[in-house]
């Protein structure tokens, strides 16, 4: 891994104490419908597991949905107090483990019915195994088996699956992209494998862009991911789009949320800034989150399919640096490929165009550019910006599918 890419670390492993399960139950047969209006809500308990895992069974000792907040002294309650007696119930804290290895995480309840939506990198730990057993334990400390439905590592994410006679919590949604720098926030997660812990803090960046080791289990793992591949042609790491937070956030924090200040999801917490090469590492108030409209769009199409869509550009693109010489700073990803009868010839743009916007947002660079359109889907209409002879001209370009790379 190279050294930038070591600055930015997933959670690593820890050992969380879960509590015995309780007696078994009968398994919810009703399926709630994730919604998809401005918010969506969901209550319950957080699972994850690699894809093959065996079904997970939950265990419950009564019909009721997990606890709420305690408050202790109604008059000194503060937003953050009411935005953690919101959004707490719907966090859980994952415990996995596998051959030679363990760790845990964090996850938010997508449904009433047990979906559960978590990172990549927890669910196979870190990349190294398909084959982990996973015990979810809820706010109220309750503790169930989960199986994954589908994993996302060109975005980090992964749906897992309880059951239980009982309806849980599910997480309401904020729209992402209406929120500001400044912008209060807490982190809510398991870090070191302490559950339900609360940190607060801001939105210090937005649209922040960072390359992370791949979460994807090699090929002769037997293991799939609905054919996406990595377009970097390693798999060795990827490109992340993500939100800033100066949030605590810490290993086990991964899959986590990170709300605002009504206790709406704006982010799934998955990775932190380091000082140094060190592979284990803590907060320095430099802590990402997946956008929740991306984390959103990816969590319906694995639920639905058990996979994720992504969209191809059809370009090769490198860095484009500034006119200085030996300069440190770029300025664009400078096109120098195209793929013959691809989104991007078919969209006008051309072998030397410069793309410095992609829908709006800037681009600086080449990484920039390959994270903003994996968080598309694949058939997506695009507005691209380029610099053709030093002269701005923008596209509209639909962009293709990623597994027309199989």
């Amino acid at each position: 891994m190279s050294d930038y890419n070591r600055q930015f670390l997933f959670d690593q492993s820890t050992n969380p104490v879960v509590p015995p399960k309780l007696s078994f139950r009968q398994k919810l047969a009703k399926r709630t419908t994730f919604l998809t209006g401005t918010a969506a809500v969901v209550l319950g308990a957080v699972v994850g597991a690699g894809v093959g895992a065996g079904v997970g069974v939950a265990v419950y000792n009564s019909w009721t949905r997990p606890a709420a907040v305690v408050v202790n002294d109604a008059k000194s309650v503060t937003w953050i107090t009411g935005a953690a007696a919101v959004a707490a119930p719907s966090v859980v804290t994952l415990s996995v483990s596998g051959v030679g290895g363990s760790g845990s995480g964090s996850g938010v309840f997508l449904t009433e019915d047990g979906y559960i939506l978590t990172n990549s990198h927890v669910v196979t730990l870190d990349g190294s195994t398909a084959s982990v057993k996973i015990e979810v334990k809820t706010y109220d400390g309750h503790v169930y088996d989960g199986k994954v439905i589908g994993t996302d590592p060109i975005n980090d994410l992964a749906v897992v699956k309880v059951s239980a006679p009982i309806s849980f919590k599910a997480i309401t949604f904020a729209d992402s992209n209406k929120i500001n720098v400044g912008d209060r926030v807490l982190a809510i997660g398991a870090p070191l494998g302490l559950a339900n812990t609360v940190t607060e803090g801001i939105v210090s960046a937005l649209n922040r862009t960072i390359a992370v080791a791949s979460s994807a289990v090699p090929d002769n793992s037997g293991l799939g991911f609905g054919g996406l591949q990595f377009f970097n042609g390693t798999g060795s790491s990827i490109n992340l789009r993500v939100i800033q937070t100066d949030a605590a956030i810490n290993p086990g924090n991964s899959g986590g949320a990170l709300v605002d200040e009504t206790g709406k999801l704006i982010g799934i917490n998955v990775a932190i800034a380091s000082a140094g090469s060190s592979s284990q590492a803590g907060n320095i108030g430099v802590g990402f989150a997946i956008p929740s409209d991306v984390a959103k769009r990816i969590a319906k199409e694995i639920m639905t399919t058990g996979k994720a869509s992504h969209a191809l550009l059809g370009a090769g693109v490198v860095d484009s640096t500034s006119s200085a010489d030996n300069s440190g700073f770029s300025v664009g990803a400078l096109v120098k490929s195209l793929t013959p009868g691809g989104a991007a010839e078919k969209g006008g743009i051309q072998v030397g165009d410069i793309v410095v916007k992609f829908n709006g947002q800037a681009i600086t660079t080449a990484g920039e550019l390959t994270a903003a359109v994996r968080q598309e889907p694949a058939g997506a209409k695009a507005q691209v910006e380029v610099l053709r002879d030093a002269k701005p001209l923008t596209l509209n370009v639909v962009l293709g599918d990623a597994a027309d790379l199989q």
